[in-house]
């Protein structure tokens, strides 16, 4: 039997790169698939591609940044299937450019899509999947949550997504339900468009689609609340926000003090500047 035998999936983003690697493989280890793609062309495209292989799909054009179109697109998949057992939180934009340049508009279309579009759709969908009892949800990250260079939105967004992915874990575990994210490296559309982006073209879709069929399957029954960082060939777990030691505690802090603090005991506590980080 097939990991994924029974289980009906949305994925969203799914028309073209990681999206639509996540669906072909998820369809192939045995899953219903719900293609969705703003680009409605594209994803019945995927979705056609998906049933000539003998699989079970179909296609959704809706913006996951509308919160009654994510409801619909959840929805979707259960009058199709009978259920949703899987939700991938794959669709997302970027852009980049110097924090004095920056556009609002595109600012806002980040935050909606990248996070707003997450949260309206994680939501539906753990409201189903708590009447059921059970389901994953597998949100797609980004490394650059811990701030990349001329990227202040897109960072900002993946920052969410990972706060988002830790809260819903904590909520969700005694329902039965896993969230968990992926950080993943791969060579897409949206890399190939960012002259800052290394040119690796070996790093296909293709290559970090087995991480998410793995955590929508019943193999990582025993995992939640994590952040698994892939390249297709290097695996980590990233760290979660937390408090670092040594905690300080005085009745009263003047400035002179915590800067004698910040300087001394917490040195060595102190991260790496942002120039050590990103290039």
């Amino acid at each position: 039997m097939s990991l994924l035998s029974g289980k009906a999936v949305v994925i969203t983003g799914s028309g073209q790169g990681l999206g639509r690697a996540f669906a072909h493989h998820a369809a192939a280890q045995g899953a219903a698939v719900v293609v969705n793609d703003i680009e409605a062309g594209l994803a019945d495209e995927v979705a056609r591609e998906i049933r000539a292989l003998g699989g079970r799909a179909v296609s959704n054009g809706d913006s996951v940044a509308d919160a009654e179109r994510a409801a619909g697109l959840i929805e979707k998949c259960v009058t199709e299937f009978g259920t949703i057992d899987g939700l991938v939180n794959n669709a997302g934009v970027n852009y980049r450019a110097e924090p004095w340049a920056d556009d609002p508009a595109r600012m806002r279309e980040v935050v909606e899509v990248n996070v707003l579009g997450p949260l309206f759709c994680g939501t539906a969908a753990a409201t189903v999947m708590r009447a059921r009892g059970g389901g994953a949800i597998v949100n797609v990250g980004s490394g650059s949550m811990i701030g990349q260079r001329r990227a202040a939105a897109y960072s900002a967004s993946k920052g969410a997504v990972a706060s988002m992915t830790a809260s819903w874990a904590a909520d969700l575990a005694d329902h039965g339900i896993r969230v968990n994210a992926v950080a993943p490296v791969a060579w897409t559309r949206m890399a190939r468009r960012d002259p800052s982006v290394v040119q690796t073209p070996e790093h296909t879709p293709e290559r970090v689609a087995p991480l998410v069929t793995y955590l929508l399957s019943d193999l990582s029954a025993e995992v939640t609340g994590q952040i698994l960082r892939f390249r297709g060939d290097i695996l980590c777990v990233l760290r979660q926000t937390a408090i670092k030691d040594p905690v300080l505690e005085r009745d009263a802090w003047s400035v002179e003090d915590i800067a004698d603090a910040v300087g001394g005991d917490l040195r060595e506590a102190l991260e790496p500047p942002p120039s050590a980080r990103w290039r």
